[in-house]
């Protein structure tokens, strides 16, 4: 009997993967946990039936949330992780040298823990000495550090549930007080295909807070549409125009510097949904 894990996460469509086996579910404080293991994609975790990451397109994701703010600001010492126990976001952020430490704040310790045992080519990175996990409430971590990380990447579920608290004005406020006075933030901000309104929701309410906010696009397979936005919000710096000729050169599948230009130009329906 063939097995089949569907996820309903829009509304009026589904996306289905089969599975040849299902390595760990569990009901943890949270949430749902489930890493599977599919034909197509490699090993899968989902949360709450919503895939997060597989193994097979892991890394767009998580290098374009991660070296877009990254070769950005000028030089990036400190940085937080609200969400993002699996630990891709981590290893990524660890090939910047400049990096002295990166806290990863997630609520959910079972995450880390089955990705680490299950998804070790993502997690690597949460066993270096540079990185301290927090375990808690990203929200109440970030409003008690005020001051203190030059970027912040806001790697959440999607803004319903538990992590409805992770999109908005009152909370990237407390994040703007949380960086330091060039800082930038960063969050994955949904599909424009299916939920227009979302994507314009948060992209004005950072907006409000941040005096440079820009919003790109990369393509992720396993994401509802697999056409995926993300809201930058800056201080100082301004991603579409920085100055990458002297960035390092780092090893990715995704990220380029041309593409980091190019990821801002957006297609007309996403420019009407912003204004």
């Amino acid at each position: 009997m063939d097995m089949w894990l569907r996820e309903g996460q829009i509304e009026d469509a589904v996306m289905t993967y089969k599975v040849k086996e299902t390595l760990v579910r569990k009901k943890t404080k949270y949430q749902d946990l489930c890493i599977v293991d599919t034909y197509a994609l490699g090993r899968m975790l989902t949360l709450d039936g919503i895939v997060q990451t597989t193994i097979k397109d892991e890394y767009v994701y998580h290098e374009m949330i991660t070296h877009i703010p990254l070769f950005t600001h000028k030089n990036p010492k400190k940085v937080l992780v609200v969400g993002g126990g699996d630990g891709g976001t981590v290893r990524e952020i660890l090939k910047h040298p400049s990096v002295e430490k990166v806290v990863l704040c997630e609520i959910d310790e079972d995450v880390i823990k089955e990705c680490k045992k299950f998804l070790p080519e993502i997690s690597c990175g949460l066993s270096d000495p540079k990185c301290e996990i927090f375990i808690g409430d990203g929200i109440k971590y970030v409003h008690e550090h005020k001051n203190e990380f030059d970027v912040i990447i806001v790697d959440s579920t999607d803004p319903f549930g538990a992590a409805e608290g992770l999109f908005g004005g009152s909370f990237y406020k407390e994040i703007s007080e949380c960086l330091t006075q060039d800082g930038i933030f960063i969050a994955q901000t949904e599909t424009p295909f299916y939920l227009p309104d979302t994507v314009k929701r948060v992209y004005d309410d950072a907006k409000a807070v941040f005096p440079i906010t820009k919003l790109f696009m990369a393509g992720i397979p396993t994401y509802p549409s697999g056409f995926w936005s993300f809201t930058i919000g800056s201080k100082k710096y301004n991603p579409e125009t920085a100055d990458l000729s002297n960035t390092i050169d780092i090893d990715t599948k995704y990220y380029t510097k041309q593409l980091h230009k190019a990821c801002f130009v957006l297609p007309k329906f996403i420019e009407d949904i912003l204004e």
